[in-house]
């Protein structure tokens, strides 16, 4: 995000607490924003009717663009989302390509696809007797970065082309 708005200092964090990995993410978040000069503002969103309170809180604190960080509560609002961060012309980064899919702007999330293909391989040896504790816990080595160029045109952004040369997948 940094690299399409350069001049970027805030930002919001949409997450759910209670959702595992929230708080890693957060800290993990500051310190790249922390790197970056830009300042992150962490908003709650428990229940999908925190969605439009979370915008104005976003707007409120004078959020140049917003990150969606994955989780039930988000991603059972993905259209909702997607239509505020339009209708507010706020830039945002989502969790996977469902929500570029579905209208949104960018995602940089791991490649689904590539995890399913690694689970099936964990299932295999299950069947086929590997006790599960035996198998060493993967990470995820494929990542895909999605660009929907009409969610630009709408916002009025124009996507760099050194970022666009990098995307997996650019939705026209």
């Amino acid at each position: 995000m940094k690299e399409v708005i350069p001049k970027l200092s805030r930002v919001a964090f949409f997450g759910t607490s209670t959702f595992p990995g929230t708080a890693e993410n957060l800290k993990e978040t500051e310190l790249v924003a922390k790197a970056l000069a830009v300042q992150l503002q962490y908003i709650e969103v428990r229940e999908p009717k925190d969605i439009e309170t979370a915008f104005r809180a976003a707007s409120k604190g004078r959020a140049e663009a917003v990150l969606a960080l994955g989780g039930g509560v988000l991603n059972s609002v993905r259209a909702q989302l997607v239509e505020l961060a339009a209708k507010t012309r706020l830039p945002a980064i989502y969790p996977n390509g469902q929500f570029v899919d579905a209208g949104g702007l960018m995602s940089y999330s791991a490649n689904i696809a590539d995890l399913d293909r690694r689970a099936a391989t964990y299932v295999d040896k299950i069947l086929k007797g590997t006790k599960p504790a035996d198998l060493p816990v993967q990470q995820a080595t494929k990542f895909e970065f999605v660009i929907n160029l009409k969610a630009a045109k709408q916002i009025g952004l124009t996507i760099p082309p050194n970022v666009l040369a990098r995307a997996d997948r650019v939705i026209r």
